[in-house]
């Protein structure tokens, strides 16, 4: 049975950041998962961790003004200096939170030499990749789809792979999100199969509109069971907008949080 996590950036955003810890254990969940912690105190985030029982399983590693003229600072090679002093903030938080996964969202394509944009994007992942890995922390990145994020770089399954053979290192792994790969390519069961050893974590949403399952096109039910027998055996995070309240919109998951076996 998949595990599920809580993405607390989009789940439960009628109450404050912090009052969702509580929402999601409430609801049912184990663990959770946000874009970015740095805005807050690590101590705080480990109480309110501890508070309510939860697992932290992933966020992001710093990316400059997460805006629509940035989403990640990768590419730039004038913001290498920048890149890598997020890496060493991300491991910080990830030690006092138990974090055992780092993402990277490598940023809009700059208009800059491809070359240019390549070597530095090589140079930062393996940097990170190797960092990580001296901490025990997964590092992945993750393709996200042009209809939402105009101008983004890493776009494609394909894409993903190709930069982790030439990053050559054991420590960069493939964060697969569903809804961004149902938008850009499809074929997700034989995607995810050919590929399950380099997928770390798995993200949900359905599509039209990035809402919850059941509000769209993609057969979850069936997907949740294809995890299940092809051995997948990392998180599944509910990374979605809920069509109406969160809580309202909870029905699909319930029958699986109450079977989950923590971990």
């Amino acid at each position: 049975m998949p595990k599920f996590s809580a993405n607390l950036t989009l789940l439960f955003n009628e109450a404050g950041f912090l009052d969702r810890f509580e929402r999601a254990a409430k609801a049912g969940f184990r663990a959770v998962e946000y874009m970015f912690p740095y805005d807050y105190a690590v101590e705080r985030l480990v109480e309110k961790l501890l508070e309510n029982n939860l697992r932290q399983v992933l966020f992001n590693l710093p990316a400059g003004k997460w805006g629509p003229d940035e989403r990640g600072i990768a590419l730039d090679p004038e913001r290498i200096g920048e890149f890598q002093d997020g890496v060493g903030r991300a491991i910080d938080y990830a030690g006092h939170l138990g974090c055992s996964q780092v993402n990277c969202l490598v940023g809009l394509t700059p208009s800059l030499p491809p070359e240019t944009i390549t070597a530095t994007l090589l140079q930062n992942l393996r940097f990170a990749a190797e960092q990580l890995a001296q901490n025990r922390i997964r590092f992945l990145i993750e393709p996200l789809n042009t209809r939402d994020f105009p101008g983004f770089y890493l776009t494609s399954t394909a894409q993903a792979l190709a930069l982790i053979r030439e990053v050559n290192h054991p420590n960069l792994f493939y964060q697969y999100d569903i809804y961004h790969m149902q938008v850009m390519e499809g074929d997700l069961m034989t995607t995810i199969k050919t590929h399950l050893d380099q997928i770390a974590h798995i993200q949900i949403a359905d599509n039209p509109g990035r809402h919850e399952p059941g509000t769209g096109e993609i057969n979850y039910p069936n997907l949740f069971s294809f995890l299940d027998r092809i051995g997948y055996q990392g998180f599944v995070g509910c990374e979605y907008k809920p069509l109406n309240n969160t809580e309202e919109g909870m029905g699909w998951i319930r029958p699986y949080l109450d079977q989950e076996v923590p971990s």
